[in-house]
């Protein structure tokens, strides 16, 4: 069995620690000297602990790029323009680190968002996975993983949520949630 198998790999699901997990898995590939990048599609505007995380390993270990504005409008109003071109630059910032074998592992970090918004054409995603180099591990993280991005993963997770602090009234813990 070849150890050199890139896997893909997909959490999703309405519950909470999509990224978290990616952060996990990352934080292990770099322990076993893998090149990490994460490209975040929709995380911009605020401050991640994460960051701070990434740069103590050395961005030559594990980069993390936040390359969108942190919210995204969707539902009644119109998706803003810039926010599918933030989308889309994220895409190719991905798919080109993906292709260029420079990295072992790449993250997509709430890729099935932009997916699941219509900001990203599915189909294009799901061929340029199918085709990347052999031994490139891929992440996708977020809601309503798209059924073709399912299909073609090695691994699918669902998180659900059982309970939330939230619900008790309790705000995002520095350190634990952000």
């Amino acid at each position: 069995m070849p150890e050199e198998k890139g896997l893909l790999i997909v959490y999703t699901g309405p519950g909470k620690g999509k990224t978290t997990c990616a952060l996990g898995t990352a934080f292990r590939a770099v322990g076993q000297g893998l090149k990490v990048l994460m490209v975040q599609f929709i995380k911009g505007s605020w401050h991640y602990g994460e960051l701070d995380a990434a740069k103590m390993l050395g961005e030559e270990k594990f980069e993390i790029r936040p390359m969108g504005r942190g919210f995204v409008k969707i539902g009644g109003a119109e998706t803003d323009p810039e926010d599918i071109k933030l989308a889309e630059e994220c895409w190719n910032v991905g798919r080109e680190a993906i292709y260029s074998e420079k990295y072992d592992l790449v993250v997509l970090d709430e890729i099935n968002y932009v997916i699941s918004y219509k900001m990203l054409d599915p189909e294009k995603i799901v061929d340029a996975l199918k085709n990347r180099p052999e031994r490139v591990h891929v992440i996708c993280t977020g809601r309503n993983a798209h059924p073709k991005l399912v299909e073609l993963a090695d691994l699918v997770t669902e998180m659900k949520e059982v309970k939330h602090p939230y619900t008790k009234g309790i705000l995002a813990q520095r350190g634990i949630d952000y």
